[in-house]
């Protein structure tokens, strides 16, 4: 077949290569553009250095040493951590801090789950819109202002005891924030009712790109709305639920303000927490290594908790 098509001066079409897009050499424009976004930022980043970075480092070095701010500094080496964890007094507010992750932190994760879920369901505009506002309005409060109101709202006469007599339950009433076996709880709610708002959206945002066919599935099977939110919901908000223990968790390690103008960590140190700490320690009492090295021991705590927190919610 192949000579009598050669004979009578046949051809044969070409095969098509394949040719494959040759990659494009990064010419000096593509340098320049890179190196431009770099020189951009710079004066940020020179910013940020000087007034972070600097600080960080400074206080890193002040943790060594027994200082009072003014007179001649003394090297004590690791002797400010060992106070640390060997001193009640420096130790107590670390747990403190702890526990306020349970307020700050597990709470309002789990009423934000519970209220972007319901929410999603709600079909009215006007009520859905009502709902959102109301739960985000106290992220929008300043810390500062929020403990204020709540020291009025805590206090003997304020809002929360005539609540509990409203509902027969006065034997509970007390002065919340003056109670040292319940002013750290106290102090916590109001962490709760500032975080609710901020998970409560974030949550609501991942609801919303949910698939709505699985839950038609599931709803098909014969899976109730319980199941559906344990093995649908949860699961498809894991990189949510991560950012909202990220922020939370610093914000619970991290607090100052509420805590500071609620009680300012009395009765008795019962609310004191590492931020209060660090001020007193630095300004009421001039200890500035003692302040350095809880501030550092604070931040290496930060660090321990978070990083394995996003490796754990990371998205596979």
């Amino acid at each position: 077949m192949t000579k009598v098509g050669i004979a009578s001066g046949a051809t044969t079409p070409p095969v098509a290569s394949e040719r494959r897009p040759r990659p494009r050499r990064k010419g000096p424009g593509s340098m320049g553009r890179r190196w431009g976004g770099w020189l951009f930022a710079l004066p940020a980043l020179g910013f940020y250095g000087f007034f972070n970075f600097r600080a960080v480092v400074q206080s890193v070095e002040y943790s060594f040493y027994d200082w009072n701010g003014i007179g001649p500094s003394t090297w004590v080496g690791l002797e400010n951590y060992r106070a640390i964890f060997t001193d009640p007094e420096l130790l107590q507010p670390l747990i403190h801090a702890l526990i306020l992750i349970l307020f700050f932190t597990l709470l309002p994760v789990a009423f934000g789950l519970v209220a972007a879920a319901t929410m999603q369901s709600i079909k009215g505009r006007f009520t859905g819109a009502l709902a959102r506002t109301v739960l985000f309005l106290p992220q929008v409060i300043p810390g500062a202002a929020a403990g204020v109101a709540w020291v009025w709202m805590y206090s003997t006469n304020g809002v929360v005891n005539q609540i509990l007599q409203l509902i027969g339950l006065g034997g509970f009433t007390r002065a919340w924030l003056g109670d040292s076996d319940w002013a750290l709880v106290a102090v916590g709610f109001i962490g709760t009712w500032l975080s609710t708002g901020f998970c409560t959206l974030l949550l609501m945002s991942g609801v919303g790109k949910i698939d709505p066919a699985l839950y038609e599935a599931a709803r098909l099977d014969g899976v109730g709305p319980v199941a559906q939110f344990w093995h649908i919901t949860i699961p498809s908000l894991k990189q949510e639920i991560g950012v909202c223990a990220t922020v939370t968790i610093i914000s619970a390690l991290a607090s100052f303000d509420v805590v500071y103008l609620a009680t300012q960590g009395g009765p008795g140190g019962a609310t004191m927490v590492p931020g209060v700490k660090v001020y007193n320690l630095a300004f009421s009492e001039s200890r500035l290594g003692d302040a350095s090295a809880l501030a550092v021991v604070l931040a290496l705590l930060v660090i321990a908790i978070i990083v394995p927190l996003q490796r754990f919610f990371r998205e596979d």
